[in-house]
């Protein structure tokens, strides 16, 4: 069976009981289309008050699949720089969510480790869960992976480009969807914000890695994600997906102050027309 991880955030993050929970979701699904095309995408952790709008607009364009392969940054910077769990499941209020142990193990990466303490106090994977759970009900396994962002050089994103590589080779031809947990730009004036995550949403979407990193270095840019960011654009590249922004907003939009902002993007890939 494995570890039962319990939700940290539940109740902080989002409505820790069930009732309130499934209403703040059927709040924030509310008017979304269904596209229902998408194969991955990067959607933001924040609090549901402040960007669960657009993390709801990005779960609901994925395709309804087997399992999900979900990426996250490791905040605490504590364990092994890119650690996965193997088996167990993980408790929402709305549920548990379990691990699908057959798509961890056919993740094929040298430096990928098992380890279930990284993710026992890490909140970017787990925010995505009841996402996942109101659109998809139960009917959904995944693998969380957990990653330690280094920094700027050909290493580091040469790490993101082997592990994206070989998750594309796993999901390629199978029911199999990948989430990556980012927000942008942190506790920086709107229009700053905005300048700079529009630059790293344009390498995001054009699937130039290099370019990304550059614009990150650059700018000094605070996108918490960067590395999953990363794994999940070389992935896309692997599998011959095109990316595509479905929206940018920041936390001013509910607190009401654009001095100091979150940057929030819900961004999709998806196949390319032949």
């Amino acid at each position: 069976m494995g570890p039962a991880r319990k939700p940290v955030v539940a109740g902080m993050f989002y409505p820790g009981t069930e009732t309130g929970l499934k209403k703040e979701l059927s709040e924030l699904f509310h008017d979304i289309r269904d596209e229902s095309n998408s194969i991955g995408v990067v959607s933001p952790h924040a609090g549901y008050i402040y960007s669960g709008a657009t993390a709801a607009r990005a779960i609901a364009s994925l395709k309804s699949v087997k399992s999900f392969v979900i990426l996250g940054p490791n905040h605490n910077s504590m364990g092994p720089k890119f650690a996965l769990m193997r088996q167990g499941t993980w408790q929402t209020p709305l549920g548990n969510c379990k691990i699908d142990p057959k798509l961890a193990d056919s993740i094929e990466c040298g430096f990928l480790e098992e380890d279930a303490r990284v993710h026992a106090m890490e909140h970017s994977i787990e925010v995505q869960l009841p996402f996942l759970q109101h659109r998809f009900g139960a009917k959904f396994g995944f693998v969380p992976i957990s990653v330690i962002n280094l920094d700027f050089t050909d290493e580091f994103l040469s790490r993101c480009r082997e592990l994206g590589k070989a998750i594309a080779k796993t999901v390629k031809g199978k029911e199999i969807g990948i989430i990556t947990s980012s927000d942008f730009s942190h506790y920086i004036p709107a229009g700053l914000a905005e300048r700079i995550d529009r630059k790293a949403i344009n390498s995001i979407t054009k699937l130039d890695l290099k370019g990304f990193f550059s614009v990150l270095e650059k700018n000094n840019a605070s996108v918490c994600g960067y590395g999953p960011i990363a794994v999940l654009m070389a992935a896309a590249k692997q599998l011959g997906l095109k990316g595509r922004l479905l929206e940018y907003t920041n936390s001013g939009k509910a607190t009401g102050s654009l001095d100091s902002v979150v940057g929030y993007a819900a961004i999709a890939f998806e196949q390319r027309l032949r």
